[in-house]
């Protein structure tokens, strides 16, 4: 194998010119004169905004183009992420749905991009619903900053609209998993499963310059293993260069043993000994579905009840019910044995015990707003998964001042979000320009996470045959990512 350039640095954390150090962001992946290099332009030194721009003599491609979350600049950051010439980009590979991955994609067709989209078939499914939503909330917000006058004047103005997001999708280009395909002139690429919510994938890519093949792997979002729904991740044999996620790279989940205990330990208590309600900020895509398969099979094992009888649970979340839909139009990629919870889910024939609760999918926001007047014993799970935006403010805003209440946390909160700031013991946040006071419960379940704690990605690390050239740390805080480097 020749040597690359920089060698010596096996591993190391990248770093984003729009989100710090070190400032050096174009990093050389190639060797001699056939130089291969990559720029990294979101999800570095953070968690969100995944965006990776590989250039070659003959070839310019965008690996994700997610959107910046909250951080209180990052509106501004997705207004200049796409700060290069997007009619010059070929073509662009997605690993997953996620907002923060493809979230950006609208803004960067409108800005001149001809090429395809490459992504799995349910990831091309998701892309409609995602992004179509994405659209609907920067409307509203912009509104709602308008109607307030505050903040800078772009805020006002969303990064796209609907008719955009719809346009995008004639950009997508459907392959399934372990297909290799050709998107460019001497590139092939091949795209596996990893675990993570319904399509994602870690990408493998093979660049031939001067005759001489060079892989690059992405590894995307993983997921644990062992997980319900989705089927475990596939590792990767051989990589020259690698760039592997760390969310949580500085730390382990809890088992799912752990964690199936606590959920009934949290629920009973509210719902049983405090009289309140208990609300779940959940991603609509991958979140949603497994807490609700929690919440089923725990009521079907017995474990979980209500003073009133049944369990009551509200999905505050239309594109919840959509993703919901999708996970079963894609039923392949699924285990086998979550598949009768999902039918029942979904008003399909499926085994009904008399423990199955009770689930009502509201889609209007009447019927979202009804749900403010349930006074004790419902579960209503909402996006988004951070607070951020959506319906979730709404029931935070009248659930959270209640000490009988629970917020029931299940996934990460980005820095800078409002997730975040009650995770962290915020007094107060602010929603919809009032300071609302936290007095209800807070608690956090780590064990249902979409991502693999450290364990689980040293595992995927191990299916290497032998250590990348190079590799880089992503998608992961400072601290997170160092860790894993060190690890690694």
């Amino acid at each position: 194998m020749k040597e690359f350039a920089l060698r010596e640095r096996h591993f190391s954390t990248a770093s984003c010119p729009r989100t710090g150090s070190p400032p050096a962001t174009r990093v050389p992946c190639g060797c001699d004169n056939r130089n291969i290099n990559i720029t990294f332009l979101g999800a570095a030194g953070e968690v969100t905004g995944s965006c990776y721009l590989v250039e070659s003599g003959k070839v310019r491609f965008l690996v994700d183009c997610g959107m910046f979350q909250g951080e209180k600049d990052a509106w501004e950051k997705n207004l200049h992420a796409l700060d290069f010439d997007a009619a010059a980009i070929d073509f662009v590979l997605l690993t997953h749905a996620h907002i923060d991955h493809c979230g950006l994609l609208p803004r960067l067709c409108a800005r001149g991009f001809r090429g395809s989209i490459y992504a799995t078939p349910a990831t091309a499914d998701l892309m409609e619903v995602m992004l179509v939503d994405s659209a609907h909330v920067q409307l509203k917000d912009a509104e709602r900053a308008q109607r307030q006058h505050r903040g800078p004047e772009y805020e006002a103005e969303p990064l796209y609209d609907a008719r955009q997001a719809l346009a995008t999708l004639r950009h997508n280009r459907a392959i399934a998993y372990g297909v290799p395909f050709e998107p460019h002139a001497g590139v092939r690429a091949c795209l596996r499963d990893a675990g993570h919510i319904i399509g994602s994938a870690s990408i493998e890519v093979w660049l031939n310059e001067g005759g001489v093949d060079r892989k690059i792997v992405f590894s995307g979002d993983i997921g644990e293993r062992n997980r319900p729904i989705l089927r475990d991740p596939q590792r990767i044999g051989e990589a020259d260069v690698l760039l592997i996620e760390s969310t949580y790279g500085d730390r382990d989940h809890r088992s799912f043993d752990e964690t199936y205990s606590e959920v009934t330990e949290v629920i009973n208590r509210t719902l049983n000994e405090k009289h309140g309600n208990i609300i779940v900020p959940a991603f609509a895509v991958g979140r949603v579905q497994e807490v609700l398969y929690v919440l089923c099979k725990l009521a079907r094992d017995g474990k979980l009840q209500s003073r009133n009888g049944g369990l009551n649970i509200f999905v505050d979340s239309p594109m919840g019910h959509k993703a919901t839909e999708l996970m079963l139009k894609h039923h392949a990629v699924l285990d086998e044995d979550v598949l009768d919870i999902f039918n029942v889910l979904a008003g399909r024939p499926g085994r009904r015990g008399q423990n199955n609760p009770s689930i009502k999918f509201t889609e209007s926001p009447e019927e979202s707003m009804a749900l403010n007047r349930i006074d004790s014993g419902a579960i209503i799970v909402s996006a988004s998964g951070m607070c951020n935006a959506g319906r979730i403010r709404h029931h935070l805003r009248h659930r959270l001042p209640r000490a009988a209440n629970t917020v029931l946390f299940t996934g990460y909160q980005a820095i800078g979000t409002t997730g975040r700031r009650i995770v962290d013991g915020a007094k107060f946040v602010r929603l919809f320009g009032e300071d609302v006071p936290v007095r209800a419960e807070v608690a956090t379940i780590g064990g249902l996470s979409a991502h693999a704690g450290q364990s689980g990605l040293l595992w995927w690390l191990d299916g290497f045959k032998r250590p990348p050239a190079q590799t880089f740390v992503v998608h992961g805080e400072p601290q997170a990512a160092s860790s894993l480097a060190a690890r690694i």
